[in-house]
């Protein structure tokens, strides 16, 4: 998105365009390098079997940065945003399959704040077996508007 959000013109409700993200175990294994995060639960079936897991699970801080996305793309300006918090309440499932799972991301602006900023909700489901999961609960982005 290259447009700017302007304070002026958001209100509270407003809803932010969706996001839809797919997770492979390729893109596990690429975020374990790059965050030295090389639990096995995250690339290792058999241990997350092992430890009550149903298969390999996400690392959360990819989930939560993938959730971000939505906010930073929409203000246009990662920079932007300057205050983040989520209390997770399922992990991502990835099966290891051409389809892995799919991170589907929504927000709306909660609140209007001084000094031109604002507290966007997101909300973060995975469809799974038996139809959507949440994965994610009061996520809170603070964000400074042009």
């Amino acid at each position: 998105m290259s447009a700017i959000i302007s304070y002026d013109d958001v209100e509270v409700g407003t809803e932010l365009p969706k996001l839809e993200v797919r997770l492979q175990r390729v893109n596990l294994v690429m975020y374990a390098g790059a965050s030295g995060d090389f639990n096995p639960i995250h690339w290792n079936t058999r241990y997350a079997n092992s430890v009550g897991l149903p298969d390999v699970i996400a690392h959360g801080m990819l989930t939560m940065a993938t959730a971000a996305r939505l906010v930073t793309e929409w203000v246009a300006d990662p920079g932007a945003v300057v205050s983040y918090s989520v209390r997770f309440s399922k992990p991502v499932v990835v099966p290891d399959d051409d389809r892995g799972a799919v991170l589907s991301v929504a927000g709306r602006v909660l609140e209007k704040l001084p000094d031109r900023r604002v507290r966007v909700g997101l909300e973060v489901t995975s469809p799974g077996d038996g139809g959507p999961v949440d994965v994610m609960h009061n996520a809170t982005v603070v964000a400074q508007l042009a």
